[in-house]
């Protein structure tokens, strides 16, 4: 009786709601339609997306692209008006992929090896992956789904090479609940398998696209845990292994060269519009500028870059001060590190300076839907009032939630964080792979994040949290 009671309490709060929804600021109302016609009449997030993907596609850290990729959005920032613009500079790592190579070849126990044939396999290393020895290497190949399955293997993993074979769960509305759900293997496979003997792992990619494309990825190491190489094979390739397998006992050659280099010296690039009434207050909007050296990070993370260069740019053009600093960030070194996230808040704490608020983009450069809200409860609250703003824009989804990498430090000391919210079905079909291109990137889509951001920007410098 209470459970029906409850249902028709909830049922007539829904029919009243509309009774008390809040009156539209007038100039806000405003500012989200000239945003939305100065973005969509007059894009530039596309146009400098481009410039980037073409001029510094393989943006890894230490890498002569990433870089080059920081001058190139230094200069973005300053041809725009900008203030402020500057580096500031960290030592980033630099790990080299090299040569990369892996065939499916008969076990030599098996009766029927005659009819089988030598089969290429799609990889690619893992970021932070050693490599094979010069000439690789050659062992039986054991499948398992899950680190417990690999743990499970004991003696039986000694001197082979463990295959983590588990797919995306395809019951997973939200792609990054599926990526969540299947990326340990990635990230620990290499430790759990080294630790029952095992010489090299192979790794289903992190995608749902069955196609012969592998999609790299970051993997760790523990120092009490013997290294062993590792990589990511295709989807395809994957299906064919786990085939071959099925079939009789194979074996895999695997041979990398990637290897780790001294650090070397890159920085995170800095640019904003100044508050007209405090000014030293910042609103960061930023997205990562590195990324891993395939295809041309063109949604991973280019578009939240440019993204937030445009956030500035759009608001700067349409001929608003805002109250508060909004400063657009490129970090630096997110995939294998996060040396630019965690060395923000060091040299803003140096500086002394305040940061208000945190917002980052690097979801790729889909049809933004909403924001994720990582603060306290007056927090939330405020956002939710401003969901009749983001009504007009098509992007009111709002909800408690993970900000990202890049401002996770600045988040953990206490700044309000913010990540935006995309349609994520065709994010890991292009992921750390080489799918990942300009290409594959929709000018409007791009656009509308840049405009949904500047958004909360705006509202976040003139009301405050």
């Amino acid at each position: 009786m209470l459970k029906t009671a409850g249902c028709v309490l909830c049922f007539l709060s829904f029919l009243l709601e509309p009774c008390f929804a809040q009156t539209l600021n007038a100039t806000h109302e405003s500012i989200a339609r000239k945003l939305l016609e100065q973005g969509l009449t007059q894009p530039e997030s596309y146009t400098m997306l481009s410039e980037l993907c073409v001029n510094a596609p393989h943006r890894l850290s230490g890498y002569e692209d990433a870089q080059r990729a920081v001058q190139l959005t230094k200069k973005m920032m300053t041809d725009r008006g900008f203030v402020n613009v500057h580096l500031e500079k960290i030592m980033v790592p630099r790990w080299v992929r090299g040569k990369e190579e892996a065939y499916i070849v008969p076990a030599p126990s098996l009766k029927q090896k005659q009819s089988m044939r030598v089969q290429k396999l799609s990889v690619c290393a893992l970021g932070g992956s050693i490599a094979t020895p010069e000439s690789g290497i050659d062992a039986e190949v054991v499948e398992v789904k899950t680190l417990d399955e690999a743990r499970a293997l004991g003696s039986r993993g000694k001197g082979k090479i463990v295959f983590f074979n588990r797919a995306f769960d395809p019951t997973k509305l939200n792609a990054f609940a599926a990526y969540g759900g299947a990326v340990d293997q990635r990230s620990r496979g290499a430790i759990v398998a080294a630790q029952v003997g095992a010489v090299a792992v192979l790794v289903r990619s992190m995608t749902g696209r069955p196609d012969d494309v592998p999609h790299t990825g970051a993997m760790n190491y523990v120092d009490t845990v013997k290294k062993i190489p590792a990589a990511a094979v295709s989807i395809e390739g994957a299906e064919l292994l786990s085939a071959s397998l099925a079939r009789g006992q194979a074996r895999v050659r695997l041979t990398l060269t990637c290897k780790t280099l001294p650090d070397v010296e890159s920085a995170n690039v800095v640019g904003e519009i100044a508050g007209s009434e405090k000014p030293n207050e910042i609103i960061v909007v930023g997205g990562h500028l590195d990324c891993w050296d395939k295809g041309q990070g063109a949604h991973d993370d280019g578009a939240g870059c440019m993204q937030a260069i445009e956030v500035v740019n759009l608001i700067k053009k349409i001929g608003i001060r805002p109250k508060r600093t909004i400063r657009a960030v490129m970090f630096m070194n997110e995939e294998n590190g996060n040396r630019g996230g965690r060395g923000y808040p060091v040299a803003a704490e140096r500086k002394g300076e305040k940061h208000v608020a945190a917002l980052e983009s690097d979801r790729g450069g889909f049809t933004p839907r909403g924001f994720t809200v990582a603060g306290d409860s007056s927090v939330q609250k405020k956002v939710l009032e401003w969901k009749p703003y983001f009504d007009l824009l098509d992007a009111s989804r709002i909800e408690p939630g993970y900000g990202g990498v890049d401002i996770a430090p600045l988040l953990d000391t206490g700044v309000p964080g913010f990540g935006l919210y995309v349609d994520s079905h065709r994010y890991f079909d292009y992921h750390h792979s080489d799918n990942d291109t300009i290409d594959k990137v929709n000018p409007r889509e791009l656009e509308l994040g840049a405009i949904v951001e500047a958004m909360i920007c705006y509202l976040i410098s003139e009301e405050g949290l």
